[in-house]
């Protein structure tokens, strides 16, 4: 490849509801520990449109998406356990090279920072023997449907599949899923997969919620009535278990943004002795080149203290590495007890299609979009 080599992918500039689709410099090896990957699948997530909406980001401008995988086109000296022409995903977040005796600092791609994105032809990763997630695909054996399914192990399976986790769900256990965006559907699937009798998905887009009701759950439509009414209807004591896929987006009945809406209605019905498992985004925003809208989201939401303590309840949160995970969801696509992008997948499309489809995602015409590179 020459060295001055470009390719396509997908910048923002800081003006919100808008991206463009612009030439880049394709990176090179920076360090031996580098590897350079030939994206053939990439994926728009919804905590893209964080940024996408002007309320999270670095700026002025930086190249989006964080959800990927493709094959090796390079790799540095130092690269032992990885080949050219391997089939890997590459994870949002990556491993820092040293060895981790505090709790670990992730550096995402397509947030701004230094790893620039993964909605382009080619990334760069770093520590790549410790990154990337090989997957047991070839050139021969690759299929633009399988790779839908691999793919989501960047963010979204692992994500989804933790959250139920982290709720403490136990087979048997009745499960409450705000949320059925990507990564809500995702913990709707995981909790079945995992046994639950029964899961309940709240959203209030009726294409959501038919894509949650095909996969077994319950779908609660808080446009309708009350969500906790209607699941207290069916679960007179409570659900077991809450998760949260929403986060600091939220929006009420009357379509207003309310930011602490989910955890209220959590609390509200999760069972005594019951459990929550919350991956929905809350970060800090403020307005700043890169996020012009920051200050719109108040991310510190009254909590019901007493709610919490008089039920006993557990609550766990926080951001999602997919690397410990990982081998564990390969084997459930290997083995075929897994095929999430089978509900999920409603578009896919070239990279030059970036523009319409955000916009698409946005105003939930689309539930997830993957674009294909050839």
């Amino acid at each position: 490849m020459s060295l001055n080599a470009t390719m396509r992918g997908v910048m923002y500039y800081g003006i919100p509801y808008q991206v463009n689709v612009t030439d880049l410099p394709v990176p090179v090896i920076q360090n031996q520990t580098d590897a350079i990957v030939r994206i053939t699948t990439s994926a728009l997530c919804g905590s893209d449109l964080h940024m996408y909406h002007g309320y999270q980001g670095a700026g002025p401008s930086w190249e989006m998406g964080h959800e990927a995988m493709g094959y090796i086109s390079e790799i540095g000296n130092a690269v032992s356990s990885l080949a050219v022409g391997d089939y890997v995903v590459i994870p949002d977040n990556i491993a820092s090279g040293h060895l981790d005796l505090a709790p670990r600092a992730f550096e995402s791609f397509g947030v701004g920072g230094g790893l620039g994105g993964l909605q382009a032809e080619y990334a760069r990763v770093p520590f790549a023997d410790d990154s990337l997630i090989p997957v047991p695909l070839t050139h021969n054996t690759t299929n633009a449907t399988i790779e839908q399914n691999y793919v989501l192990l960047s963010d979204i399976f692992p994500t989804g599949y933790t959250a139920v986790q982290r709720s403490g769900m136990q087979p048997g256990d009745t499960v409450a899923v705000f949320g059925a965006g990507p990564v809500g559907l995702i913990a709707v699937y995981s909790a079945i997969l995992l046994g639950a009798s029964r899961v309940y998905s709240i959203d209030h887009v009726p294409m959501r919620l038919e894509i949650a009701e095909r996969m077994g759950a319950i779908p609660i439509n808080f446009d309708e009535t009350d969500p906790v009414q209607q699941i207290m209807e069916y679960e007179p004591a409570g659900v077991q278990r809450a998760v949260d896929c929403v986060g600091m987006e939220a929006v009420n009945r009357e379509g207003e943004t309310d930011e602490g809406i989910v955890i209220s209605n959590m609390l509200a019905v999760t069972a005594q002795g019951g459990g929550i498992g919350q991956v929905g985004v809350y970060l800090p925003t403020e307005n700043r080149t890169g996020s012009p809208l920051g200050s719109n989201i108040d991310t510190d939401v009254t909590f019901p203290a007493w709610e919490f303590f008089a039920k006993g309840l557990s609550f766990q949160s926080g951001i999602v590495d997919p690397l410990p995970i990982a081998g564990e969801l390969i084997n459930l696509i290997q083995s075929g007890k897994a095929n999430p992008s089978e509900y999920i997948s409603t578009a896919s499309v070239s990279i030059e299609d970036a523009p319409e489809y955000y916009r698409r995602f946005s105003d939930h015409e689309e539930v997830k979009v993957f674009f294909r590179f050839p």
